[in-house]
């Protein structure tokens, strides 16, 4: 479960920037129109996501209003992030970056056996795409 400021804006560049798609019958939302629950899937991932309460910050955000923050995430790693397999690291890498994606690590093998790529989305959530 991945929190979002904007869960409907992250959706849509999800969609775009890494190839997941809405399960649009899970989708819940409050009266005002908050999502409070959302499912996108890519491959055999699955990720769910919401807004968890109107007083949620994103990492992003939490970085700009926090120097321990900002510093905690002053690396290229993941850190609290996410771990997706994927068929084509390079070909996903160049999709999220058109995107705009910030790029963390560029395509590698670190030797461990899988060629990966890491990248931070819209609100500063940071992903590790591996083969």
């Amino acid at each position: 479960m991945i929190g979002y400021e904007d869960p409907a804006a992250a959706i849509e560049w999800l969609r775009e920037a890494f190839g997941f798609e809405e399960d649009e019958s899970e989708r819940r939302t409050e009266p005002g129109g908050r999502i409070t629950h959302a499912q996108l899937s890519l491959g055999d991932a699955m990720i769910m996501l919401a807004n968890p309460t109107p007083e949620y910050r994103s990492p992003a955000t939490h970085r700009d209003e926090c120097n321990s923050a900002a510093r905690m995430y002053d690396n290229p790693w993941v850190i609290d992030g996410n771990l997706v397999l994927i068929d084509d690291a390079d070909a996903h890498c160049e999709r999220a970056r058109a995107a705009g994606a910030t790029i963390l690590r560029e395509p590698e093998d670190p030797g461990i056996g899988h060629r990966l790529y890491s990248a931070e989305d819209l609100e500063g959530h940071r992903w590790m795409f591996s083969e």
